[in-house]
């Protein structure tokens, strides 16, 4: 059965941020000289639970971040939110990279470091206890916490799955 959280959005419905993630230049060496080309990880998000994230390469700056800007659109996915954090702890694997996210009561702010912290801050959480064990790439760290907020699940998502009312799943 499909998520609701895993459904596209269109980028042109909300008000996009863009976070710079990371930039590697790469140098490809050939019988004339190096020929420099650029690569940029991007995430975009508008704050109030739709994130994705994009990677874009090209010989110039500003021209990878264009690339990567509009392929972050094309991967936008919806986080369920519950006052300013996420409904529950939830781990996340792509690669080698493992995440850990937890939720924290208000007040605690985004606990997360690097490539995490720009996933994390573009869905707009606000409080969330974050740890990234595995691989520290990058490209890796970013799709293993959006493999997380993929799998995070609301209480009105598990009731309605469950034929259950709000009440009577929190009564039990």
């Amino acid at each position: 059965m499909a998520r609701d959280n895993n459904k596209r959005i269109k980028a042109s419905e909300t008000e996009l941020q863009e976070k710079l993630v990371n930039l590697n230049r790469v140098a490809k060496v050939t019988k004339g000289g190096r020929t420099f080309s650029f690569s940029a990880v991007v995430v975009v998000g508008d704050g109030k639970g739709t994130v994705g994230h994009g990677l874009g390469k090209a010989r110039d700056v500003s021209e990878a971040i264009k690339k990567a800007v509009d392929d972050a659109k094309k991967n936008l996915v919806t986080v369920p939110l519950i006052k300013g954090t996420i409904p529950h702890a939830q781990k996340g694997k792509y690669g080698a990279g493992k995440v850990l996210l937890r939720p924290a009561a208000n007040g605690t702010g985004v606990i997360a470091g690097g490539a995490m912290r720009a996933v994390l801050e573009s869905a707009g959480v606000q409080n969330v206890l974050a740890k990234s064990m595995g691989s520290s790439n990058p490209h890796n760290v970013i799709k293993a916490t959006l493999d997380a907020l993929r799998s995070m699940r609301s209480a009105k998502e598990i009731a309605r799955q469950r034929g259950l009312t709000l009440e009577e799943l929190y009564n039990g």
